[in-house]
């Protein structure tokens, strides 16, 4: 075990971030057309980061697995995008959007990364305004701004439901502009199925093509990883179907750390499962708890009542309901971060209260919200006198203003009308804050290899806050990267075009050739989603919201096995050369099968509680924090970053640790 260097600059925390970028070395414009960058991924960090390298002069290649950049998965993000503007005059500021991160995340990121984060929001709303990206405006014209879980200021920009949509298009038209002027060359329908290191840098990678089967070679000064997290580990999630970490694996494997892979999120906002042929879940945008209130009937017999049909949850009176976030934690209600909302929708669920079939459901009602705008409204309206319906009219116009495309899309699945009658919400899998190890630079283990946005680890601890998620990702991608890649491309200014026609080139190719034509050439009988399935079943049960040592022991033997059993037994029918859709899943699984073993590995060492990590040896037992997750500052106060070592099981532990110096180590209260 070694103790990692984060390279983070010295002197006063609001001064690293300029002082750095004051001493860094430069790449004069006329070097930069000589050095070659790939961009794996083209999501917001990602098509942020091609577009902004290309418009710096670099010469970028960018690739991505879909058909298009727009049809990365950063287009499903709907409720927001966090920047510290106090346009509300709430007292927000930089300082507050870095505490509440930190906090947030209970006190596991590292202080320079998150406030640098916090320090150039503004930066992000100002160029995305810019680009013309339509955030919603107040009466006035002013841009407006929502609230969301975990703190108690409206700093969230959006775009109706919209915003990572909107946000991606942005970044798209401004790929779009470097692609036409040849500065970017985009390779849709490519997967990276390898990295290739030369004297210990990354100096380009093996891609197939999606379309011909083709494997090619390309080579660059640089490698940037912006491939997305690794949430479909699960299976179910609210993930793309063809969201993967093949990407981010490959280049561990290669030599670059992963860390704290076992801090993943569950976000508590989600439609419920409905079965076991679903193949992927639905997320309702946490913006949503603005104005739902989140309940479970507060009696047992009318929770058997409304699951027989006998009863509908519109029949209970107030008192018969149960607003358990608002009991439990009066400070912040229903917008309390993500892991404590979805834990303590699990724990009143697995008491019995849960309102669906299965018993995994509760309510999130808008029948406060509508009246409370309706009445609003006929205020504004002068109508002294509105009636009932009238106020319902009125109220369910602003409410469908604000979030009526999230409406729709959920009366489409459930087939009831979520104005009348109380969404059902329960948690899923939704990103994942644990990722490659990077250092202040952006930087993984692998000199010359970057990873940004949800690939890296680097800025959310063990929970993200709502919407910070796109503001990574841009902030990354706009405004970190670009400074911090030059100062390392600074000295390959007389490095030349990087060959393919090496050894190195040749044996990256021919690992992926025989890990292609292993699973092609199989024979086995059961199909890549059978295995997808089981693992992901496994995980959730046992490393999912709630964890404990014979459960993730036990997960880590079930695993190897059934990875045994997928080299075994797979059944991928076609060849290589050929579209070839199971051949793209068995690789994106085989890649999971290993990393789900690290996961439980990880989750297995770090034996306390904190964010999305829930220990449940690990839990206050009395005081007014009784059962809630319970840190071990003493022992745990790091980063897990884990050296590839040929097997999940032989991986060796290597420790970042974490010195708060600008804010006070402490409990997470929310009550």
């Amino acid at each position: 075990m070694s103790t990692l260097d984060s390279k983070v600059p010295g002197g006063p925390l609001k001064d690293k971030w300029t002082t750095y970028k004051d001493k860094i070395d430069l790449v004069n414009p006329a070097n930069k057309r000589k050095i070659d960058i790939i961009v794996i991924g083209t999501g917001l960090a990602g098509g942020s980061a091609s577009a902004t390298l290309a418009e710096q002069g670099y010469n970028v290649k960018a690739f991505c697995y879909q058909d298009s950049p727009r049809r990365a998965h950063s287009i499903a993000a709907q409720g927001g995008i966090n920047a510290a503007k106090n346009y509300q005059g709430d007292g927000d500021s930089n300082y507050r959007l870095f505490y509440d991160t930190v906090k947030g995340g209970d006190y596991r990121s590292r202080e320079a990364n998150v406030y640098r984060l916090a320090e150039v929001s503004s930066n992000i709303i100002d160029q995305c305004v810019a680009q013309g990206v339509p955030f919603a405006r107040d009466y006035g014209g002013l841009l407006d701004n929502r609230s969301f879980g975990g703190v108690l200021v409206s700093r969230t920009f959006y775009a109706k439901g919209q915003t990572g949509q909107q946000l991606l298009l942005g970044a798209y038209s401004a790929m779009n502009r470097q692609i036409a002027r040849g500065k970017i060359e985009m390779y849709n329908r490519h997967e990276m199925l390898d990295i290739v290191k030369v004297d210990g840098k990354a100096r380009g990678i093996i891609a197939r093509n999606l379309i011909t089967g083709e494997l090619e070679r390309h080579s660059a000064h640089a490698v940037v990883i912006a491939s997305g997290g690794y949430g479909n580990l699960y299976f179910l999630s609210t993930n793309a179907m063809g969201s993967n970490v093949t990407a981010a694996w490959k280049t561990h494997k290669k030599g670059a750390y992963f860390a704290n892979p076992c801090f993943t999120q569950i976000h508590p906002t989600c439609i419920p499962r409905s079965g076991d042929y679903q193949s992927k879940l639905t997320l309702m945008s946490e913006s949503l708890r603005n104005d739902g209130r989140i309940w479970v009937p507060a009696k047992l017999e009318d929770v058997k009542a409304i699951r027989e049909g006998k009863k509908k949850p519109t029949d209970l009176s107030e008192d018969e309901r149960d607003y358990y976030l608002e009991r439990r934690y009066p400070a912040f209600g229903n917008l309390v971060p993500r892991d404590v909302a979805s834990r303590a929708a699990k724990e009143r669920c697995d008491a019995g209260f849960g309102v669906n079939k299965t018993g995994e459901a509760v309510y999130l009602d808008f029948k406060s919200a509508i009246e409370r705008y309706g009445k609003e409204q006929a205020k504004i309206h002068n109508e002294e006198n509105a009636s009932a319906q009238r106020i319902y009219d009125l109220g369910k116009d602003i409410v469908e203003a604000k979030y009526g495309n999230l409406f729709q899309m959920y009366e489409k699945i459930v087939d009831e009308d979520p104005y009348k009658t109380p969404m059902m919400i329960y948690p899923a899998t939704h990103y994942t804050m644990g990722g490659l190890w990077v250092d202040y630079n952006l930087m993984t283990t692998v000199k010359g290899c970057y990873a940004i946005g949800e690939a890296n680890f680097s800025d959310h601890g063990a929970n993200r806050l709502g919407a910070s998620a796109l503001m990574q990702g841009l902030a990354d991608g706009y405004f970190v990267l670009p400074y911090t890649i030059g100062d390392y491309l600074s000295h390959d200014i007389r490095t030349g075009a990087i060959p393919t026609d090496t050894t190195a080139f040749e044996e990256a190719e021919n690992s992926v050739k025989d890990t292609l034509d292993k699973l092609v050439n199989t024979g086995g009988t059961k199909a890549v989603d059978y295995f997808h399935k089981k693992l992901g079943n496994i995980i959730w049960n046992k490393v999912g919201m709630s964890r404990n040592e014979t459960g993730l022991k036990e997960a880590i033997a079930e695993i190897q096995e059934l990875r045994a059993d997928f080299w075994k037994n797979v059944r991928v029918p076609g060849g290589t050369h050929e579209v070839n859709r199971e051949l793209e899943k068995a690789g994106r699984v085989a890649d999971f099968l290993e990393l789900g073993e690290l996961f439980a590995k990880d989750a297995l060492t770090r034996e306390e509680s904190c964010g999305g990590h829930f220990r449940e040896e690990s839990v206050e037992i009395d005081g007014p924090q009784k059962g809630e997750a319970k840190r071990d500052d003493e022992n745990y106060t790091f980063v897990s970053a884990w050296e590839y070592k040929g097997l999940p099981s032989d991986a060796v532990l290597h420790k970042e640790e974490l010195k708060y110096e600008n804010i006070e180590l402490k409990q997470r209260s929310y009550k």
